[in-house]
């Protein structure tokens, strides 16, 4: 068990170096990386090909990159806007690493770019532990997916330095309590912003693009509580052991930062849970 738990913390210690000099050589190079996590079928994909057209109207150098375990089909919906895209098929890895991302950057990312945008692996639990030498990390819900899913996944959105709704122009039909899901973020993260949006109608498309450019400006990110505390080790007291992946990393058995969460184990959701 305590292997185990050594083997993480070496990871991911090993992904924070990576990080540190990747966001270090994209500086250098004038690119901000803007890093989306977000459960599968979130409308994350809608979302960055509406932003990146809008990007491309202004003229703004912007380029994408998207993971997924199978198929191409974002890139070739991302490629729609005529921004620059890549696509990165992690043959069942359940999100990206700094080194990985840097290694598909290189001789790829064109020069002058930006803004970077990662579409992450569609996955709110392992990739919220790995830094991607991103400047701006987003979290992205949509409105069918309950008012309560930042409480049950604290580490995702409590590192968030944005946090994004989408389909928003459903919300009324599938009974989307907008003021529980905002009490329950600042729960796990308190001060982050929240933005409301819906691709298929337009409305809040541009809200992300013009906060990672004041982002990508040095304007000053969220500062997350939860980023100044200690990563436990990724563990929970009832597991006999964290098994590593097939892929070679230790998994983590349910949300890593769990034991952050407030007394009495959990943060109790605003608006009650929604199935």
């Amino acid at each position: 068990m305590c292997r185990a738990i050594d083997l993480q913390q070496a990871v991911l210690a090993k992904n924070d170096g990576c990080a540190q000099r990747l966001r270090a050589d994209l500086a250098l190079r004038g690119t901000t990386v803007v890093n989306l996590l977000s459960s599968p079928g979130s409308g994350k994909t809608a979302l960055l090909e509406a932003e990146l057209a809008l990007a491309r109207e202004r003229a703004l150098p912007v380029a994408a990159l998207t993971a997924d375990l199978a198929t191409e089909n974002d890139a070739l919906r991302l490629a729609r806007s005529g921004a620059p895209v890549k696509q990165v098929l992690t043959d069942g890895l359940c999100h990206l690493e700094a080194r990985m991302l840097g290694g598909h950057l290189d001789g790829w990312l064109p020069d002058g770019t930006r803004l970077l945008f990662v579409e992450n692996v569609g996955n709110l639990v392992c990739p919220a532990s790995y830094d991607l030498g991103e400047t701006l990390r987003v979290v992205l819900a949509s409105v069918t997916e309950g008012e309560d899913k930042p409480l049950k996944y604290p580490t995702a959105f409590g590192l968030a330095h944005l946090v994004v709704v989408t389909k928003t122009d459903i919300a009324g039909a599938v009974g989307f309590d907008e003021a529980a899901f905002r009490a329950n973020v600042q729960q796990v993260n308190p001060g982050v912003e929240v933005v409301l949006t819906a691709a298929r109608t337009g409305s809040g498309v541009g809200a992300l693009l013009d906060r990672a450019l004041a982002a990508a400006g040095g304007a000053p990110v969220h500062a997350p509580v939860m980023a100044s505390q200690p990563l436990p080790g990724h563990h929970h007291a009832d597991d006999d052991a964290a098994q590593p992946h097939a892929h070679g990393h230790p998994h983590e058995h349910g949300d890593p930062l769990g034991s952050l969460a407030p007394a009495a184990g959990r943060p109790q959701p605003a608006g009650g849970p929604r199935s």
